[in-house]
Protein backbone atom coordinates (compact mmCIF):
# COMPACT_ATOMS: atom_id res chain seq x y z
CA UNK A 1 0.00 0.00 0.00
CA UNK A 2 1.13 3.51 -0.82
CA UNK A 3 1.18 5.78 1.94
CA UNK A 4 0.23 9.49 0.19
CA UNK A 5 0.15 13.33 2.17
CA UNK A 6 -1.51 15.48 0.62
CA UNK A 7 -0.81 18.77 1.20
CA UNK A 8 -3.03 21.80 -0.51
CA UNK A 9 -4.10 24.56 1.08
CA UNK A 10 -7.54 24.55 -0.81
CA UNK A 11 -9.98 21.52 1.30
CA UNK A 12 -12.21 20.75 -1.56
CA UNK A 13 -9.01 19.92 -3.65
CA UNK A 14 -8.20 17.53 -0.65
CA UNK A 15 -11.50 15.87 -0.36
CA UNK A 16 -11.71 15.14 -3.87
CA UNK A 17 -7.95 13.72 -3.76
CA UNK A 18 -8.44 11.72 -1.05
CA UNK A 19 -12.25 10.10 -2.74
CA UNK A 20 -10.42 9.18 -5.56
CA UNK A 21 -7.68 7.42 -4.36
CA UNK A 22 -9.52 5.08 -1.71
CA UNK A 23 -10.89 4.02 -5.06
CA UNK A 24 -7.87 2.14 -6.20
CA UNK A 25 -6.60 -0.83 -4.20
CA UNK A 26 -2.71 0.62 -3.94
CA UNK A 27 -3.17 3.58 -2.04
CA UNK A 28 -3.98 5.11 0.80
CA UNK A 29 -4.56 8.67 2.14
CA UNK A 30 -2.39 8.83 5.53
CA UNK A 31 -2.24 12.75 6.30
CA UNK A 32 -3.21 16.06 4.90
CA UNK A 33 -1.86 19.72 5.57
CA UNK A 34 -2.66 23.07 4.56
CA UNK A 35 0.49 25.13 4.16
CA UNK A 36 4.27 24.02 4.15
CA UNK A 37 4.97 24.10 7.72
CA UNK A 38 2.68 21.30 8.44
CA UNK A 39 3.84 18.90 5.25
CA UNK A 40 7.31 19.53 7.52
CA UNK A 41 5.89 18.03 10.53
CA UNK A 42 4.24 15.28 8.51
CA UNK A 43 7.60 14.29 6.81
CA UNK A 44 9.11 14.78 10.36
CA UNK A 45 7.03 11.73 11.28
CA UNK A 46 7.51 9.61 8.96
CA UNK A 47 5.12 6.90 7.93
CA UNK A 48 4.43 8.63 4.41
CA UNK A 49 5.60 6.92 1.00
CA UNK A 50 5.13 9.82 -1.20
CA UNK A 51 3.85 13.67 -0.32
CA UNK A 52 1.36 15.15 -3.29
CA UNK A 53 1.84 18.97 -2.76
CA UNK A 54 0.55 22.46 -4.55
CA UNK A 55 2.98 25.17 -4.42
CA UNK A 56 0.80 28.24 -3.63
CA UNK A 57 -0.10 28.19 -0.30
CA UNK A 58 -0.44 30.58 2.98
CA UNK A 59 2.44 30.17 5.72
CA UNK A 60 5.47 28.80 3.90
CA UNK A 61 5.33 28.06 0.07
CA UNK A 62 5.10 24.98 -1.71
CA UNK A 63 8.79 25.79 -3.26
CA UNK A 64 10.11 26.55 0.38
CA UNK A 65 8.38 23.39 1.41
CA UNK A 66 10.37 21.45 -0.85
CA UNK A 67 13.63 22.34 -0.15
CA UNK A 68 12.94 21.89 3.85
CA UNK A 69 11.57 18.03 3.10
CA UNK A 70 14.26 17.09 0.40
CA UNK A 71 16.99 18.50 3.44
CA UNK A 72 15.43 15.86 6.17
CA UNK A 73 14.07 13.62 3.61
CA UNK A 74 15.99 13.44 0.88
CA UNK A 75 14.72 10.26 -0.74
CA UNK A 76 10.95 10.84 -0.13
CA UNK A 77 9.37 11.26 -3.48
CA UNK A 78 7.81 14.97 -3.82
CA UNK A 79 5.46 15.34 -6.40
CA UNK A 80 3.33 18.83 -7.52
CA UNK A 81 0.49 19.28 -8.17
CA UNK A 82 -0.18 23.11 -8.70
CA UNK A 83 -1.84 25.52 -10.66
CA UNK A 84 0.90 27.07 -12.74
CA UNK A 85 1.67 25.81 -15.98
CA UNK A 86 4.33 23.50 -16.52
CA UNK A 87 6.76 25.95 -18.38
CA UNK A 88 6.78 28.42 -15.18
CA UNK A 89 8.45 26.48 -12.86
CA UNK A 90 8.16 22.37 -13.51
CA UNK A 91 12.15 22.23 -14.70
CA UNK A 92 13.37 24.71 -11.87
CA UNK A 93 11.61 22.22 -9.24
CA UNK A 94 12.47 19.23 -10.73
CA UNK A 95 16.54 20.23 -10.31
CA UNK A 96 15.74 21.13 -6.95
CA UNK A 97 14.64 17.69 -5.79
CA UNK A 98 10.70 17.13 -7.12
CA UNK A 99 9.75 13.92 -8.59
CA UNK A 100 7.67 14.81 -10.74
CA UNK A 101 5.22 18.01 -11.76
CA UNK A 102 1.29 17.74 -12.99
CA UNK A 103 -0.77 20.54 -13.80
CA UNK A 104 -4.07 20.55 -11.64
CA UNK A 105 -5.87 20.33 -15.11
CA UNK A 106 -4.88 16.67 -15.92
CA UNK A 107 -6.99 13.82 -16.04
CA UNK A 108 -6.56 12.31 -12.38
CA UNK A 109 -5.69 8.79 -13.43
CA UNK A 110 -2.25 10.41 -14.55
CA UNK A 111 -1.84 11.56 -11.02
CA UNK A 112 -1.95 7.98 -9.58
CA UNK A 113 -0.05 6.98 -12.29
CA UNK A 114 2.22 9.52 -11.28
CA UNK A 115 2.17 8.52 -7.65
CA UNK A 116 2.94 4.59 -8.38
CA UNK A 117 6.12 6.07 -10.65
CA UNK A 118 7.30 8.20 -7.96
CA UNK A 119 6.69 5.78 -5.50
CA UNK A 120 9.27 3.41 -7.56
CA UNK A 121 12.09 5.80 -7.22
CA UNK A 122 11.69 7.39 -10.97
CA UNK A 123 10.74 10.70 -12.05
CA UNK A 124 7.58 11.18 -13.83
CA UNK A 125 8.19 13.24 -16.71
CA UNK A 126 5.40 14.13 -18.83
CA UNK A 127 5.35 15.10 -22.22
CA UNK A 128 5.16 18.54 -21.35
CA UNK A 129 7.73 18.79 -19.20
CA UNK A 130 10.11 16.16 -21.24
CA UNK A 131 10.12 18.59 -24.10
CA UNK A 132 11.00 21.73 -21.86
CA UNK A 133 13.70 19.55 -20.14
CA UNK A 134 14.72 18.87 -24.05
CA UNK A 135 15.01 22.59 -24.72
CA UNK A 136 16.68 23.56 -21.87
CA UNK A 137 20.00 21.07 -22.79
CA UNK A 138 19.57 22.35 -26.34
CA UNK A 139 20.68 25.42 -25.53
CA UNK A 140 23.18 27.09 -23.32
CA UNK A 141 22.48 29.50 -20.11
CA UNK A 142 21.76 32.11 -22.56
CA UNK A 143 18.48 30.38 -23.87
CA UNK A 144 17.02 29.51 -20.73
CA UNK A 145 14.61 31.76 -18.55
CA UNK A 146 16.62 34.05 -16.11
CA UNK A 147 15.01 32.29 -13.08
CA UNK A 148 15.99 29.14 -14.34
CA UNK A 149 19.35 29.96 -13.87
CA UNK A 150 18.90 30.71 -10.00
CA UNK A 151 20.44 27.68 -7.56
CA UNK A 152 17.40 26.63 -5.12
CA UNK A 153 18.00 28.95 -2.46
CA UNK A 154 18.40 31.95 -4.95
CA UNK A 155 15.23 30.83 -6.54
CA UNK A 156 13.61 30.59 -2.78
CA UNK A 157 15.21 34.30 -2.14
CA UNK A 158 13.71 35.52 -5.38
CA UNK A 159 10.55 34.40 -4.75
CA UNK A 160 10.21 35.93 -1.31
CA UNK A 161 11.46 39.29 -2.73
CA UNK A 162 9.08 39.36 -5.30
CA UNK A 163 6.04 38.89 -2.90
CA UNK A 164 6.93 41.60 -1.01
CA UNK A 165 8.85 39.87 1.89
CA UNK A 166 11.35 41.70 3.75
CA UNK A 167 15.00 40.91 4.54
CA UNK A 168 14.87 39.99 8.02
CA UNK A 169 11.76 38.55 7.94
CA UNK A 170 12.98 36.52 5.27
CA UNK A 171 16.09 35.65 7.07
CA UNK A 172 14.19 34.60 10.15
CA UNK A 173 11.90 32.46 8.63
CA UNK A 174 14.45 30.91 6.40
CA UNK A 175 17.10 30.45 9.53
CA UNK A 176 19.44 32.46 7.68
CA UNK A 177 21.66 35.42 8.53
CA UNK A 178 20.49 39.27 7.24
CA UNK A 179 24.29 39.67 5.40
CA UNK A 180 23.89 35.84 3.77
CA UNK A 181 20.51 36.36 2.44
CA UNK A 182 21.25 40.23 1.45
CA UNK A 183 24.52 37.64 -0.09
CA UNK A 184 21.44 35.85 -2.08
CA UNK A 185 19.74 38.74 -3.06
CA UNK A 186 22.88 40.54 -4.62
CA UNK A 187 23.30 37.51 -6.58
CA UNK A 188 19.79 37.10 -7.78
CA UNK A 189 20.07 40.75 -8.90
CA UNK A 190 23.08 39.81 -11.06
CA UNK A 191 22.26 36.71 -12.34
CA UNK A 192 18.82 38.28 -13.86
CA UNK A 193 20.34 41.52 -14.48
CA UNK A 194 17.66 43.29 -12.59
CA UNK A 195 18.03 46.16 -10.33
CA UNK A 196 14.97 46.62 -7.61
CA UNK A 197 12.74 44.76 -5.72
CA UNK A 198 9.86 45.96 -8.37
CA UNK A 199 12.11 44.54 -11.20
CA UNK A 200 11.75 40.82 -9.33
CA UNK A 201 7.82 41.04 -8.73
CA UNK A 202 7.08 42.88 -12.22
CA UNK A 203 9.28 39.45 -13.79
CA UNK A 204 7.67 36.86 -11.25
CA UNK A 205 3.97 38.26 -12.33
CA UNK A 206 5.05 38.47 -16.43
CA UNK A 207 6.30 34.86 -16.18
CA UNK A 208 3.28 33.39 -14.20
CA UNK A 209 5.56 32.61 -10.91
CA UNK A 210 3.37 34.30 -8.72
CA UNK A 211 -0.44 35.65 -8.49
Amino acid sequence: MIRIAIIDDHAIVRAGLRQFFSEQVDLTVVAEAANGRDAIDIVRKGDVDVILMDLSMPDQSGVDALAAIKARAPDLPVLILSGFPEEHYATTLLRQGASGYLNKDCDPEEIVKAIRTVYRGRKYITAGVAELLADGLGGGAGDKPAHEQLSEREFQVFLRLAKGETIGHMANSMSLSVKTVSTYRTRVMEKMKLESNSDLTYYALKNGLIQ
